[in-house]
């Protein structure tokens, strides 16, 4: 196992969180139950707020944007003693903004991020499925139309999916993922939809695997120096929505070696640092897992590793105050541990169990969950904040 270095860490040292929903409380909880300090900025009502190991938190009005998140760390400096804190974002748009002033950022913080030339190959989709190409990746078939012409290239025969390459362009408009196209004249009136919102040259058109949720599988990893510090292999179950789901919501600990070593061909060849997530599908009608995803960031499910012996945002902070001696030996995560978030799972169970989702089976998976998204026994507040907060996540589309 990776070993601490002996010494104390130095004192004051914490860790700044960008995003106060149950993502950011994984990370606030992983380093407040090693006393370390954490400060949380959100730009909209935040859960962690309200759990004990948030010491402070400060609201702003942007962190969609680069300029909104560069004024909200320099407000965090202003108001609060910060300099030299670990900075945790919690979305892709926060993690370009950083690896975009890595520079100016790292004589006021510890910046784990890594540069934007390399954080671009995840944050940018088109980036991303043409190394996977130039590395023998498997990918579902993708095309990238400039024009209504070019869409007479692509294969209609089965499902399409019409998505963007720089997520944040679409999702913040639509609140999707993607659309759905079947057939020529759905795809056409859906690029045309998708054109409308995107910057020009960022709609992707691609192949929808089918198959179902359960198809779905996932390789998080802390990465340092070429390898896995620490690493966890997941089967995402469910998500919700179902057909391009936002957030996972039960998701089961594995073992699928292939899926490691393809991983990190791909994470070597960009010169990663930091916590990053890969997901893929695997293909029915072959087998084959195809990257479908880069997420150089924590992710939705990560405080499922601390359950399984991972801490993934304990070891980036010991990394990072250089208290985390490298024996060369990598953290596994423990098989066969689940996670669920009841709020999210529970719609999709509602509307599943009348079709593939057997009653009997899906309590069960609910009943024995390792451990859920929000709710503590340790730290209950964050889950009735949640709970409070219902109404506004309905209308939001935050689920």
């Amino acid at each position: 196992m990776m070993a601490l270095r002996r010494g104390r860490r130095q004192p004051g040292v914490g860790g700044i969180v960008l995003g106060g929903d149950r993502q950011g409380l994984g990370i606030a909880r992983s380093l407040g139950a090693h006393g370390v300090p954490v400060l949380v900025i959100d730009d909209r009502p935040s859960i962690s707020r309200a759990s004990r190991y948030v010491q402070r938190v400060l609201r702003v009005p942007d962190l969609q944007t680069e300029h909104g998140v560069l004024d909200a760390l320099m407000l965090a400096r202003a108001r609060h003693p910060v300099t030299g804190w670990v900075l945790y974002p919690t979305k892709d748009e926060q993690v370009a903004a950083i690896a975009a002033n890595r520079a100016a950022l790292t004589g006021h913080f510890r910046v784990p991020t890594p540069e934007f030339d390399c954080v671009r190959a995840a944050w940018d989709k088109r980036e991303t499925y043409r190394l996977a190409a130039r590395l023998g990746i498997p990918i579902p078939r993708t095309w990238f139309p400039r024009t209504e012409a070019d869409l007479a290239e692509i294969d209609v025969s089965t499902p399409l999916a019409v998505k963007p390459s720089i997520k944040e362009h679409f999702f913040y408009a639509t609140g999707a993922k993607a659309w759905r196209a079947d057939g020529r004249a759905e795809l056409l009136a859906t690029f045309r939809r998708a054109a409308a919102i995107v910057p020009d040259g960022e709609v992707i058109v691609q192949e929808m695997i089918r198959g179902g949720p359960d198809e779905q599988f996932a390789y998080c990893a802390f990465f340092a120096a070429g390898r896995p510090v620490a690493s966890m292999t997941v089967q995402r179950f469910r998500q919700h929505p179902r057909d391009f789901g936002r957030s996972s919501s039960y998701v089961h600990t594995i073992s699928v070696p292939e899926l490691e070593q393809t991983s990190m061909r791909l994470l070597r060849a960009i010169g990663y640092y930091g916590l990053v997530e890969l997901e893929y599908m695997r293909d029915p009608r072959d087998g084959v897992y195809r990257l479908l995803d880069v997420n150089p960031r924590t992710w939705g499910y990560h405080s499922l590793g601390k359950e399984a012996g991972v801490d993934f945002p304990y070891l980036l902070f010991r990394d990072q105050v250089g208290t985390l001696a490298d024996d060369g030996i990598q953290i596994r995560a423990r098989l066969g541990v689940s996670w669920v978030r009841l709020l999210a799972d529970l719609p999709y169970a509602a509307l599943d169990l009348r079709g593939t989702l057997a009653t009997r089976g899906y309590l069960r998976s609910v009943l024995t969950a390792d451990t859920e998204a929000v709710f503590s026994i340790r730290d209950p507040l964050p889950g009735l904040y949640e709970l409070a907060l219902l109404p506004y996540f309905a209308v939001s589309g935050e689920l």
